[in-house]
């Protein structure tokens, strides 16, 4: 692979990133700023924050979507700081870990800075107010990796501790922690809004259903550590230490090619610009190079105009992402063609016909080993159409066990038809025992044929229970059919269980459709009766469950139920897709940035004014008790800057311990406290104390102090 373009800057590249505005931003290891033309990588601006960086492993810079801030971590790794990067000034930071920052991170909506320290701590600052926000789980050691979906709904903390937490952004509670690594996990990225992929130190990539909380799939190949990473809807990039390109198909989750791209440098960034299909890669040595990831295409249709099919799959071997083109497929679907012209030549004993229409691509080592193997199993056809002539069918059935392409051809097809001609006459009359000799003279060409001499002996021996499963088919009493299959495992060999499979699919279409269709009364009754499919079991309660939610959901609209309906929201994240859901949530937006404006001023009359119609809405108390013991904080400093009595700042800081627990927030004042308040015998570990999670709305008060 060429690069289309390339920019060679002075310092390692940390960061690239596509900004809202369509530029493509880079950060270097002096936290130099440049934005490059999408087109050309030419520079057209940008400044300088003098802060250097030794480590090109970590997020040690992020920038919001929007461009408009930024966040890095100091020298020493001692603090994050966060910058407006229109004005180029300092806005705030955080320096409350224990010990080094880890990484740093700006949400997707650009709504709040996140600070990871190797204490496992994560500080959560509000951008707008510069103030502390809340914190996330806390991980048991140092936190790695920090990621967001893009829809901003969710967070990803993950580190050494092998675990991944997963934080709701919306609710602004904790929704999950995952684990299945046995090593430190020190990178993380959101496919989409709904998979999570994470890699350990052991190089072991995980791919996560965020929703259902498990491992969709392993990711193999890899050998190298990986240092940056990017997706695309279909494609996934590593870029690892040793300057390669790795790429996966996001559907089948199997690797397309270890060695996409080869650099001489380790790559520390990567972006995917969906605008061209261009991946920009950038390395320690401070280039970024500019790709096109279906090079080649223009080049592999001609070659194929000109039926040069060799060509076409050395340019294959060249860029692996060509199969993903309408030009390979077109390819692909001759190859198909041809094959199949070749295999019905061969079954019309046509050979030479066979051998001129391969002859095209035999040239090509992929397919002429596919060519090679079918020449080799049709040379026993003639063989094959004696023993069904001769209608010795057992040796038949083992001809085609040894030679399987066989068993694709109109002859063995015929033969099988006839198998389950006679095996339902045979059931039929098994149900009477007066029968017997009858079935036994139906089914003597099948005995010595293994699997079809195990399903004789289950029929001879088991009538009765072939029976029960018939009536119990008969009276769609599904629950008692699938116990019996689950019981006698040859039921499935029956063309009873072949319908009963085509009449799952069957009902799950019609389901569907309905569901399109909006007639959700008549497609929740079907997704009932596949309850009782093993293979749809699952995901119809999961259908019945979201179609409930949205009637509860919509009837709560319609009824000004803004209590049921928000509470909904928190339970079902698709509800936010809808008209309605969105215009809820923007609307707690609204009123959250205006209570947090109160609580800046400790004012708590403005604060309940502004959330007042979120009281009895339980989803919310735990983003109440958020906004309500910042507000009580925010009156605890004013009476430390007034020099208020060392009684009544202790009474202030025991009523706010007891309602929210020991959070970060107190524990920070607490050094303040102390410092001014030497004489204090205040003991934080010995008060009683509450929790976010327990908070109540009526355990609010005027005034922390009182």
């Amino acid at each position: 692979m060429e690069p289309l373009t390339s920019k060679k800057l002075s310092d390692p590249i940390l960061l690239l990133k596509i900004l809202d505005d369509g530029r493509f931003l880079v950060v270097d290891a002096k936290t130099n700023i440049r934005y490059l033309k999408r087109d050309t990588l030419e520079i057209e601006g940008g400044f300088r924050a003098n802060i250097e960086h030794e480590s090109f492993s970590h997020r040690v810079v992020s920038f919001s979507f929007d461009g408009a801030y930024f966040a890095s971590l100091s020298t020493d790794k001692q603090e994050a700081k966060l910058f407006n990067a229109t004005t180029k000034k300092f806005i705030t930071k955080i320096d409350r870990h224990h010990g080094k920052i880890s990484c740093v991170g700006i949400d997707p909506q650009g709504r709040y800075m996140f600070s990871c320290g190797e204490d496992g701590k994560t500080f959560v600052v509000d951008i707008k107010t510069k103030k502390l926000a809340y914190t996330l789980p806390i991980h048991r050691d140092s936190v790695e990796d920090i990621a967001f979906s893009p829809n901003s709904h969710y967070v990803a903390t993950a580190g050494y501790d092998r675990y991944i937490s997963l934080f709701n952004l919306v609710q602004i509670t904790p929704k999950s922690e995952l684990k299945a690594h046995s090593a430190p996990i020190v990178k993380l990225l959101f496919i989409g809004n709904k998979r999570l992929l994470s890699i350990d130190k052991k190089n072991i990539a995980i791919i996560w259903d965020i929703q259902k909380e498990n491992v969709i799939a392993r990711l193999e190949g890899i050998h190298d550590d990986v240092l940056s990473l990017t997706c695309h809807e279909e494609f996934l990039f590593l870029g690892t230490k040793l300057g390669y390109v790795m790429v996966y198909d996001l559907k089948t989750y199997k690797q397309i090619t270890h060695k996409y791209i080869k650099i001489t440098s380790a790559i520390t960034a990567l972006t995917f610009d969906p605008l061209d299909n261009f991946l920009l890669v950038a390395t320690e040595e401070g280039i970024v190079f500019r790709y096109f990831i279906y090079e080649g295409q223009e080049e592999m249709q001609s070659i194929l105009e000109k039926k040069k099919y060799l060509l076409v799959e050395k340019m294959i071997v060249q860029n692996p992402m060509l199969i993903y083109t309408k030009t390979f497929l077109l390819f692909n679907a001759l190859w198909e063609r041809t094959l199949e012209k070749g295999i019905i030549y061969l079954q019309n004993k046509d050979i030479k016909s066979a051998l001129a229409i391969f002859e095209r691509f035999q040239k090509i080592p992929s397919r002429n080993k596919i060519i090679q193997k079918v020449l080799s199993q049709y040379s026993e056809y003639s063989k094959f159409i004696t023993f069904i002539e001769q209608k010795k069918i057992a040796l038949a059935y083992s001809l085609a066990l040894q030679y399987p392409l066989l068993q694709e051809t109109p002859l063995y097809l015929g033969m099988e038809d006839g198998w389950k001609r006679d095996f339902v006459i045979a059931q039929k009359l098994s149900l009477d025992e007066k029968n017997k000799e009858h079935v036994d003279l139906i089914l003597a060409p099948y005995r010595g044929i293994a699997k079809k001499t195990k399903l004789i002996k289950d029929l001879l021996t088991k009538s009765s229970v072939y029976l029960r499963f018939r009536v119990a088919l008969g009276q769609q009493d599904f629950v008692v059919v699938f116990e019996l299959i689950k019981q006698n495992n040859f039921l499935k060999e029956f063309p009873e269980y072949e319908q009963l499979s085509a009449y799952s699919d069957s009902l799950y279409i019609k389901a569907d459709k309905l569901l399109k269709e909006e007639n959700t009364h008549a497609a929740v009754k079907i997704f009932r009766t596949l309850r009782n499919f093993p293979d749809y079991e699952r995901e119809a309660r999961e259908k019945i469950k979201e179609i409930e939610a949205k009637q509860k959901f919509f009837t709560a609209i319609e009824e000004k139920d803004t209590v049921t309906a928000y509470n909904l929201l928190a339970e079902y994240e698709e509800l936010l897709s809808t008209k309605d859901g969105l215009f809820l949530q923007e609307r707690w937006n609204q009123d959250l940035a205006v209570a947090n404006n109160y609580a800046l001023l400790g004012d708590i009359d403005g604060v309940k004014k502004a959330l007042e119609n979120y009281i009895s809405i339980s989803s919310k108390y735990r983003s109440l008790a958020i906004v309500f013991g910042w507000c009580y904080m925010t009156q605890l400093e004013n009476a430390m800057e007034k020099e208020k009595s060392k009684l009544e700042i202790e009474k202030g800081i025991k009523n706010y311990v007891l309602n929210f627990g020991l959070t970060d927030q107190i524990l920070s004042l607490s050094e303040i406290f102390e410092a001014n308040y030497p004489d204090s015998k205040l003991n934080f570990e010995l008060l009683t104390k509450g929790s976010l999670s327990m908070w109540r709305p009526s355990m609010s008060v005027d005034s922390i102090l009182e």
